[in-house]
């Protein structure tokens, strides 16, 4: 698609005549947004060519993976299951609003321990329930195989050529590696991880891609997965009132304070052109918001 806007924006706390501007890749659709679009392009293509009836995936309670395959599989026609980490959720979480909103889409959960959830498929536990259901498509965590890494490739085209630098937050590393893919040979990739001791990301995507035009920046998770500190949110919360372009506390947040750390550093060369792609995942603010009033904290603005 090449109607995505790209507009300029400018840091909140810091000046500089480098050119930088996002592609909004979170506005392609209001619940399949930014890279989960892409993603699931290609898996829901195969998915119908197999012939399935229900796609199956594994998240967090606030994964945006989670409630993007609910909506894509209710606008395609596929029953949807989700394997949710944290068995401890499984009698409350009705009070989860990620879920809650997956759930709207027809998505169906089963809770799992957190040791069995980090094996996954391999885990016994796992495959006896997956056993159990017939004629179902796998999509991995975070949406990440081979055929995500097509779709997000796509987020790249001639619109944006003329960048030297492309940035993106990072999950399972996915749309690093579908960026690495689809980059001009002039083009780098920088990935601004959301979790901490995020270093084997760096091995997984070497995987997806043979291109080695990209680097990953380790310095700021702010505490690891969905963790936040009242310095992010001031940070996103400015960078909304400076640019109107609202940005979500777990993944693009923490990618664009990155950025800005890394030019105020001078880590990166004042006339390189730099495009940071919006991955979406906004609908994860309300249960951050939600969070963060129960503890008396500010707020994200919306």
């Amino acid at each position: 698609m090449s109607n995505i806007p790209i507009q300029p924006f400018q840091f909140p706390g810091l000046k500089t005549a480098q050119p930088l501007f996002i592609k909004r890749e979170d506005l392609i659709h209001p619940v399949i947004s930014g890279n989960k679009f892409w993603k699931l392009k290609y898996n829901l293509q195969r998915a119908k060519e197999l012939g399935k009836n229900t796609l199956i995936t594994f998240g967090g309670a606030m994964s945006n993976h989670i409630v993007a395959t609910a909506a894509a599989g209710k606008e395609n026609g596929f029953k949807t299951i989700g394997i949710i980490r944290g068995e401890e959720i499984a009698d409350k979480w009705q009070d989860n609003l990620s879920l809650k909103e997956a759930s709207k889409s027809g998505m169906e959960f089963y809770f799992v321990q957190r040791g069995e959830y980090r094996l996954k498929e391999k885990s016994e536990y796992i495959r006896s329930f997956l056993s159990l259901i017939s004629d179902y498509y796998l999509v991995p965590e975070g949406g990440t195989n081979e055929l995500a890494v097509k779709g997000a490739a796509e987020i790249l085209n001639e619109d944006t050529s003329d960048f030297d630098i492309i940035t993106t937050a990072m999950g399972t590393g996915g749309t690093l590696s579908g960026l690495s893919v689809g980059a001009k040979p002039h083009q780098h990739i920088i990935g601004f991880p959301a979790l901490k001791n995020a270093q084997f990301l760096v091995k997984e995507i070497l995987k997806l891609t043979d291109k080695e035009n990209f680097t990953v920046n380790l310095d700021n998770y702010f505490g690891g997965y969905a963790k936040v500190t009242s310095e992010l949110i001031d940070f996103i919360n400015d960078f909304y009132l400076l640019n109107n372009i609202p940005l979500d506390p777990v993944y693009t947040g923490k990618m664009i304070f990155g950025l800005r750390e890394m030019i105020r550093k001078g880590e990166i060369s004042s006339d390189k052109r730099i495009l940071a792609i919006h991955t979406g995942g906004l609908q994860g603010i309300r249960e951050m918001n939600k969070r963060l009033k129960q503890q008396n904290k500010q707020i994200i603005i919306t």
